[in-house]
């Protein structure tokens, strides 16, 4: 087909005066000066009609899927037999250009295939306007190898010459660039419209621009509660019983810092505990405390009980909060926490009905936890599950076995606990004792005959390996297979259609996913309702949703282009963080209080 194509044109082009005007679905190739259709697929096997500066280019073009022998969960999704793949002979470290020749726009549109790494000036691919000698488009990879379709608008580029110039400067990690097959066609190709959702049309926005862009169900409305520069990195939250709100800032994820111990030396290199104050009930910040700093790798937070419950690898802690809310000196309850892989420590803290403390744990860290001093022997070993911590007794005891990396756990009004989980199916209803499928090894309890499986009846994503192919497809399925944060709305004040269902945040789809559950047998069984709220923005990663006191929700953005977890400290942003409350139209004004100061009876009445 492709060489059809080409002879149809070179004898259009031999026609004085003659332009092709029927352009093949597929597009066709530029032409050079010579008529003849020029390389800009590669498939000479040669960088003929190309001039390569510096080696990062070097022994190109790449023959065949080397991507799909190398890594199981990407592939090159290259045309024809030939392409160009920066990591594929010499890795990341050597840097260049690749630079066409000069050729002339004969059509509105074009489109080419791009993948490797996600830097906008370092790894990409430029259009050159030759007259001018300026850059009129540029655009990235996002770190996949997998070569993704890019549509181009040329409709006022038409009739002048321009040039393509791939660009590798980078030599970190995604440091290289993927290309192939540039061609022209008379319409907007539809493959390449569709690369990318309307879901995700923003990256990075302002945080009130954010809070705008969003869309929930009608009578709701999404405030921004707070955003940088007043938060940054906001991993962890709770409420204390005067309607405050303590946040986590997590500056060291996603390594620990190398000094021992809970604080660290220089305290501003650590985590940050805030308390965030609504003092006028309008629903946005108003008045920010620093409770404390220094601290390390913290994950987890909870209030309760005249201090500050905290989970920081290989450390659980308790801060006492003396007068005028300043922290006492922290006390180390349980060491023993591993952090081998940094997002899967203890975390998502919650008070349980029955007054112990609970918490999640993921399934490669590999934990072995006691009180500071406990020999290795009598040592409780967790590496994937469900744990609680009596605040009196002081005792731990994991509450149930497996799962993936559970980030999100709460209970309904009958007191049944369910989590969220990424990777393998997301839904489980947990019970005491119980040991469920884990996404990888094997229990600690060799003779378990079977694991408890899903309760739910879906999945939000198409199932398969984690590629741009996939994300395009699980779209409208809910946006991915990562989940953080969980929360069973029983506020009260919304109606009562949302009552004791499952908000969950979606990690690659940018939105909260909403799940109901049904009693079926002694378990429960879990359908998919219509997505809650879609933010619209590829930078947007909603880590924790916790209710509000005024009958609400309030989640948290990290907000970074890294979707996932990576272990390089320079890649992430450090410098934005955002809380984002949902409000339901009857919400009344709540301003501050106090219910250490209520009676009995004035605490009942709230229930």
């Amino acid at each position: 087909m492709q060489l059809m194509n080409a002879l149809l044109l070179s004898l259009a082009m031999l026609v004085p005066g003659a332009e092709p005007t029927k352009t093949p679905a597929e597009g066709v190739l530029p032409f050079g000066k010579d008529g003849k259709p020029l390389n800009l697929d590669f498939e000479t096997g040669t960088l003929k009609d190309w001039t390569a500066e510096g080696d990062a280019f070097k022994d190109q073009p790449i023959e065949g899927d080397t991507v799909a022998k190398r890594r199981g969960d990407m592939k090159s999704d290259h045309q024809g037999k030939f392409w160009i793949g920066g990591f594929e002979k010499h890795t990341d470290k050597p840097t260049g250009t690749l630079t066409s020749v000069a050729f002339k726009v004969t059509h509105p549109w074009a489109s080419f295939r791009i993948g490797g790494g996600n830097h906008p000036k370092e790894t990409c691919v430029e259009l050159v306007d030759v007259a001018k000698k300026e850059v009129f488009f540029r655009t990235c990879g996002e770190e996949t190898e997998n070569l993704k379709l890019v549509a181009v608008d040329l409709a006022k580029m038409q009739g002048k010459e321009i040039q393509i110039r791939l660009v590798d400067t980078h030599t970190g990690h995604w440091g290289h660039l993927n290309f192939d097959d540039f061609r022209f066609h008379s319409d907007k190709p539809m493959s390449a419209a569709a690369a990318i959702p309307e879901d995700y049309k923003y990256a990075g926005q302002a945080p009130l621009d954010a809070a705008k862009n969003m869309t929930v169900p009608k009578d709701f409305r999404v405030k921004l509660f707070a955003g940088e520069p007043d938060i940054h990195q906001p991993i962890a939250m709770c409420y204390d019983d005067r309607g405050r709100l303590w946040v986590v800032e997590a500056y060291t994820y996603p390594k620990r810092n190398a000094e021992k111990g809970l604080i660290i030396a220089d305290r501003k290199l650590g985590d940050k505990i805030l308390i965030l104050e609504d003092t006028d009930g309008d629903g946005v910040l108003d008045k920010k405390t620093v409770f404390l700093e220094g601290l390390n790798l913290v994950s987890g937070i909870e209030y309760g009980f005249g201090g500050i419950w905290i989970g920081a690898a290989p450390y659980f802690a308790f801060i006492p909060i003396l007068e005028n809310d300043k922290a006492g000196e922290p006390k180390i309850l349980l060491d023993g926490w591993g952090y081998e892989d940094t997002h899967e420590t203890l975390n998502s803290f919650i008070w349980g009905p029955d007054g112990w403390l609970y918490g999640c744990h993921g399934v490669f860290t590999h934990s072995k936890i006691g009180k500071p001093g406990t020999a290795d022997k009598d040592r409780t070993p967790i590496n994937a599950g469900i744990w609680r911590y009596h605040p009196i007794k002081h005792t731990f005891e994991v509450y149930a076995h497996g799962t993936s990396n559970p980030w999100g756990l709460d209970y309904n009004d009958k007191g049944d606990w369910f989590i969220e989980a990424c990777v393998i199916p997301h839904l489980w209803h947990i019970v005491q004792g119980g040991r469920y499928q884990r996404q990888a090894g094997p229990h600690f309890n060799p003779y378990t005959y079977d694991d408890i499986k899903t309760i739910a009846k879906h999945r939000h994503f198409v199932g398969g390996q984690w590629t741009p192919a996939d994300r395009l497809k699980s779209n409208d399925l809910g946006g991915g297979h990562a989940h953080s944060g969980l929360h069973i709305y029983q506020g009260g004040l919304w109606p009562k259609e949302y009552h004791g269902k499952l908000f969950m945040g979606n990690i690659h789809g940018h939105r909260i996913n909403v799940d109901e559950v049904k009693p079926k047998g002694s378990s429960y069984e879990g359908d998919r309702n219509p997505d809650f709220l879609l933010t619209h923005d590829k930078h947007c990663i909603i880590v924790n949703i916790q209710a509000t006191p005024d009958g609400n929700i309030i989640f948290s953005d990290w907000s970074d282009k890294q979707v996932c977890h990576r272990n390089e400290v320079e890649i992430w942003d450090r410098t934005n963080g955002r809380l984002f409350k949902v409000e339901y139209k009857d919400t009344k004004p709540l301003k501050s209080f106090d219910l250490q100061k209520l009676s009995d009876t004035e605490l009942v009445k709230l229930q």
